[in-house]
């Protein structure tokens, strides 16, 4: 989706003449849509979430070809302008405008997991979709939201993307997803869902990002090293989540146990009348 909101974005500003901040809105209301029907085809279909993202993303991928085969330039005075500004931090240093853009959805999302029903109906669908349907939570308009959400941010990606590199290219960000299960896993998401954080998995992203800097100004190792590195890391998480997943709750197992206490209080109160 980054690719193709990069490559749509460069197409609408360079060939169409459309106005950027008109582009950026389009861009953005495809990907919630592209996003939520991914959403809808999950909770319908019942099909594996990994399925279903995966044939999304060579749709995506392939829809930028049909619109371009070659890099398109975006000239633009609002991409020169956005590029621009940034928040100044002293000693020459300053925030650029990205960076402030991510710093907000990161911390937008954060808040939007730990403080409102909707985060908490998501942390409930990744324990165990059976028990949080049985407490009562809206399974597939929060799967179609979630999935909507991602798409959205995913759009955002892209432009911040084209903003960076000031061009669509339908071959950006190859691999990127795989760079990003990784990050995830490295800041404490568990694979089978239930648990994790926003603040863990931007941990995740510094990890993988300090690494790679560290090889590129280390300046005699290869690039592929970095790749080494990343898969030891997230071998190493894995195994350690298979440890304490072993000496705590697994994941879902609090949900079925709080439900099955519900209904044993239901069934003690009838008999008692």
């Amino acid at each position: 989706m980054l690719a193709f909101s990069a490559v749509l974005l460069s197409v609408l500003i360079t060939k169409g003449g459309v106005d950027p901040a008109l582009a950026f809105v389009i861009v953005l209301g495809a990907g919630t849509a592209f996003g939520a029907l991914q959403g809808v085809a999950v909770h319908v279909l019942r099909a594996p979430a990994f399925i279903v993202t995966l044939a999304g993303m060579f749709l995506a991928r392939g829809a930028c070809f049909l619109l371009t085969e070659d890099s398109i330039p975006i000239s633009s005075p609002t991409y020169q302008r956005l590029t621009d500004v940034g928040l100044p931090l002293g000693g020459g240093a300053r925030l650029s405008f990205s960076a402030i853009i991510l710093l907000a959805a990161v911390l937008f999302t954060a808040v939007l997991l730990r403080r409102t029903r909707f985060g908490a109906n998501v942390y409930a669908l990744g324990g165990d979709r059976r028990a949080a349907e049985l407490m009562g939570v809206p399974a597939g308009s929060t799967t179609a939201s979630i999935y909507a959400y991602s798409g959205f941010m995913a759009a955002a990606g892209g432009i911040l993307y084209s903003l960076y590199t000031q061009s669509g290219y339908p071959l950006a960000g190859v691999g990127l997803e795989l760079d990003a299960i990784a990050a995830t896993i490295i800041g404490g998401t568990l694979l089978a869902g239930g648990y994790g954080s926003v603040w863990g998995t931007a941990l995740g992203v510094l990890i993988l990002g300090l690494i790679q800097l560290y090889i590129t100004l280390q300046g005699t190792l290869s690039s592929w090293v970095a790749k080494i590195a990343t898969g030891a890391l997230l071998l190493f998480f894995i195994a350690a989540q298979k440890f304490f997943s072993h000496v705590s709750f697994a994941p879902g197992q609090f949900a079925r146990r709080n439900v099955a206490s519900k209904r044993g209080l239901t069934l003690s109160s009838e008999q008692s009348q």
